[in-house]
């Protein structure tokens, strides 16, 4: 049985995962959608990049978790490749869904000057996405009412502050899954990080919130993962 831990990306929270979860369970394995400090049920608590880490691995440590599924994202694949490293050999693989991956010594927002001001601005956090901005993305207007309604700004300091890595993700079991209808192609890092042959490669022809719009779909690539 493998114990999947799912990551939710910006803004969201554990529901997120709310599609994904009984297809995970009813195939026999462990699932636990979490929410990362600061988000969700969990405003108000301080977060900077490296709290969003130990959120994850505290996760695994306090519910003793072996043979896990680590599974970030978006943003959340940021802290989920650094946690993965630090979980030891807990982890069984290591899944981004069209995430970002973490690079040692870089941030989230890159030096972005555009985006940390817009984060400042809006007294240190991220703003949320407006119903507009999900369009094209394989979402039903019940869906993005759904995704809008529950998204909470995203503290800011997890975004600027730098992943700090000892190794290369490249040396783990990893999956990544690409989002066709975000973006055709992965990012140069990701590319680079999939010439290692413990990466795969699956896509999906979805949009970036693929826990909403094809839940069953993704459910069954997390469950590919636990075969030998």
């Amino acid at each position: 049985m493998a114990e999947f831990v799912l990551v939710p990306g910006a803004w969201l929270g554990s529901w997120a995962w709310d599609g994904v979860v009984p297809e995970l369970r009813a195939a026999g394995h462990g699932s636990h959608p979490m929410t990362l400090s600061g988000l969700a049920d969990k405003q108000g608590v301080p977060a900077h990049q490296q709290t969003h880490v130990q959120d994850i691995v505290d996760e695994v440590a306090r519910r003793d978790l072996h043979n896990v599924v680590l599974v970030g994202h978006s943003y959340s694949g940021i802290p989920v490749g650094q946690a993965a490293e630090r979980i030891g050999d807990r982890l069984a693989h290591l899944v981004f869904v069209d995430a970002d991956v973490p690079i040692d010594g870089e941030s989230f927002t890159e030096g972005s000057a555009e985006f940390e001001a817009a984060i400042a601005e809006n007294g240190g956090f991220w703003r949320p996405l407006a119903a507009a901005d999900y369009a094209g993305q394989d979402l039903s207007n019940e869906q993005i009412d759904r995704i809008v309604a529950g998204c909470t700004p995203h503290p800011g300091m997890t975004l600027t502050e730098p992943a700090v890595l000892e190794r290369s993700i490249g040396e783990l079991p990893t999956t990544y899954i690409k989002c066709l209808l975000d973006s055709p192609e992965p990012s140069d890092a990701v590319a680079k990080l999939l010439s290692s042959e413990r990466w795969r490669l699956v896509t999906m022809d979805t949009g970036h919130w693929p826990m909403f719009s094809q839940p069953q779909e993704l459910a069954q690539i997390l469950l590919e993962t636990t075969q030998p």
